[in-house]
C-alpha cells in the first residue's frame, strides 16, 4: 500500500458489544471511557490513529437503542444517528451472544446510512466451543453481505496494526485529516468529566442512576504544573446525592481519588480534583438541561 489512505469509520451496535473497548486497544490508550452499564458511551467520540501511509478518524458513537424512553436516550440515539452521515466506513459490531435482541434492527438503521458495512465479532474468547465461531459467521453472512466479518477480542487485541490493515484497504486515497500528534478531537476538560463518570460507574454500579452527568468546571495548571480540576457531578434526587457521597463521604472520595488516578494516567500530569455533586430536577428530559451539560444531537 503505497498511496495515503486517511478516512472515518464508526463504530456501531447495541450498547455493550465491546465498541470502546475495541477503540481503546487499537488506540492503545483510552479514549472512550468503559464499564457494564448499558449507554456509557453517550457522545461521538472520535479517535485519530496514525500510521506510516494512512490516518484513521475512528467514531466512537453511543449504542443504538431501538425505542429511546425519554430525553437523554432520544439525544443520544439521534448523536448516534447523525454520526453515520459523513463516515466512509461502518464497524458494526455484535459479540458472541451474536444477534441479540435488538441488532437486527440496528443493523437495519445502521444500512439506512447507505455506507459500506464491515462486521467485527467481538469476544470470541468467550464462546464455550471456538467451533461457535463458523455457525455464527455464517449465520452472519445470511443476514448480510458484510464486506468482511472479523472476528476479535478487543480486550485483548494481539496486533492492532494488523487489524487496521484490514480496514484502511476500505479507504479512500487522501491527505491525514488531522496532525499526527492529535489522538481526538475532545478537550481535556470533556476527557475529565468522562473518566470521573466512569468512576462512578464502577464503584456503585447499580446503584447508581442512569441519569447522572459530569461537567468540568475549572481546569488550570499552577506554577508547579499541578492540573487544578474542578467537577461538579449531577443527580436527579436528593436520595440519588446521597447514594453517590456515601456514609461520611466515602464514596465520593472514592471516585474522586479513582478519576484523579486515570486522569494523571491519561493526562501524564499531577492533579489535584475536587468534586461536588448537585441535583438538578428531571435535567435529562429537560432539552435546555441537555445541552448545558454538552448533549447535542450532531
Amino acid at each position: 500500500m503505497s498511496e495515503h489512505r486517511f478516512g472515518y469509520i464508526a463504530l456501531a451496535g447495541i450498547p455493550n458489544v465491546g465498541k470502546s473497548t475495541l477503540l481503546n486497544s487499537v488506540m492503545q490508550q483510552k479514549i472512550s471511557i468503559i464499564s457494564r452499564r448499558p449507554q456509557t458511551t453517550r457522545h461521538r467520540i472520535l479517535g485519530i490513529l496514525s500510521g506510516d501511509n494512512y490516518q484513521i478518524a475512528f467514531v466512537d458513537i453511543p449504542g443504538i437503542e431501538p425505542s429511546p424512553k425519554g430525553g437523554l436516550d432520544r439525544v443520544i440515539r439521534k448523536t448516534a444517528m447523525n454520526s453515520l452521515s459523513d463516515v466512509d466506513l461502518i464497524l458494526f459490531m455484535i459479540d458472541h451472544k451474536g444477534w441479540q435482541k435488538g441488532s437486527r434492527k440496528a443493523l437495519q438503521d445502521v444500512c439506512s446510512a447507505n455506507k459500506p458495512v464491515l462486521l467485527v465479532i467481538n469476544k470470541i474468547d468467550k464462546l464455550e466451543n471456538k467451533a461457535q465461531l463458523l455457525p455464527l459467521i455464517d449465520e452472519s453472512s445470511r443476514i448480510h453481505d458484510f464486506m468482511e466479518i472479523i472476528p476479535v477480542q478487543a480486550i485483548n487485541l494481539p496486533h492492532p496494526d494488523n487489524f487496521c490493515i484490514k480496514l484502511v484497504s476500505h479507504l479512500p486515497a487522501g491527505a491525514p485529516g488531522f496532525p499526527d500528534e492529535m489522538t481526538t478531537d475532545r478537550t481535556r476538560g470533556f476527557q475529565a468529566s468522562e473518566l470521573v463518570r466512569e468512576q462512578t460507574y464502577l464503584l456503585l454500579g447499580q446503584e447508581l442512576p442512569y441519569s447522572i452527568s459530569v461537567e468540568t468546571t475549572r481546569l488550570e495548571a499552577n506554577e508547579k504544573n499541578i492540573l487544578n480540576i474542578d467537577a461538579t457531578i449531577w443527580v436527579e434526587k436528593a436520595s440519588q446525592k446521597s447514594i453517590v457521597i456515601g456514609s461520611k463521604g466515602n464514596m465520593l472520595k472514592r471516585i474522586g481519588t479513582g478519576a484523579r488516578l486515570q486522569i494523571e494516567k491519561s493526562f501524564s500530569q499531577k492533579v489535584y480534583l475536587s468534586l461536588w455533586v448537585k441535583v438538578k430536577k428531571s435535567w435529562s428530559d429537560r432539552d435546555l438541561q441537555l445541552m448545558q451539560f454538552g448533549y447535542t444531537e450532531d
